[in-house]
């Protein structure tokens, strides 16, 4: 079996990330039993400058430092439960000390299986405009549909000054929800919950679209691969299942 390495950056989306794969491999596995699971968790904080001004080198560098220490603790392979590090990790993959799962690959990889061609997407700001699901949903086939510029602000400001502190509160609930009719109005089919702690407070219980849970889906996919037999690259970006 092999060992999941989790390099957290974003600490709320981190946590739910682990929780999961620990769910899914009692799915797998049977009562108390998941793949062996090592983490490391770098300040997002110290990253924070270099994605305000753009020096994605300052950011690579802690990003690294993280799969690294996680594969030191003798993880096989690696996650990044945080979709913005992707447009980052994508830059420097072939420097990392693991292979990794791609958590953008492996949300729009369950776009696909659901028969969804036109995907809204909610994020931070640089996720929502960056290239990691811009690639990753072209390769797929995938439309992307994001909320008008407003929107994506009140989104951002809310992720970085809210969410990710641990903050959820009813009102911020609503203005996700708002956000996602949004995208219904514009004709998406399902909605990415681009940012790993939104399905902290967004679901398929209150969001007025299916909802694919980039948090969960890439757990789950961490633990499926850990039980399987499947071969790991030594390097590079894993296909997901």
């Amino acid at each position: 079996m092999k060992t999941i390495g989790i390099a957290g950056h974003s600490a709320e989306g981190a946590a739910l990330c682990f929780l999961t794969a620990v769910h899914e491999g009692e799915t797998l596995l049977g009562p108390h039993m998941h793949p062996n699971i090592v983490s490391c968790a770098i300040p997002m904080g110290l990253s924070m400058p270099g994605w305000e001004s753009g020096e994605h080198a300052e950011v690579a560098e802690h990003l690294l430092r993280g799969v690294e220490v996680v594969a030191r603790a003798g993880a096989d392979f690696f996650v990044c439960p945080d979709n913005t590090a992707h447009i980052v990790l994508d830059q420097v993959i072939g420097r990392a000390a693991l292979p990794g799962l791609h958590i953008a690959q492996v949300v729009c990889a369950e776009a696909v299986g659901n028969g969804w061609r036109k995907v809204g997407l909610t994020g931070t700001r640089w996720t929502m405009t960056g290239s990691a699901y811009e690639h990753a949903m072209a390769d797929a086939g995938l439309e992307r549909i994001t909320p008008s510029p407003q929107t994506q602000s009140r989104l951002n400001t809310l992720i970085f000054e809210e969410l990710c502190r641990g903050v959820f509160r009813p009102e911020t609930t609503a203005v996700f929800v708002e956000a996602i009719e949004e995208l219904a109005a514009q004709g998406a089919e399902c909605v990415i919950l681009g940012c790993t702690e939104i399905p902290i407070i967004i679901n398929a219980d209150n969001s007025p679209l299916p909802v694919l849970d980039s948090t969960r889906l890439l757990g789950k996919a961490a633990a499926r691969l850990a039980v399987s037999d499947r071969s790991l690259p030594a390097t590079g970006w894993i296909a997901p299942f």
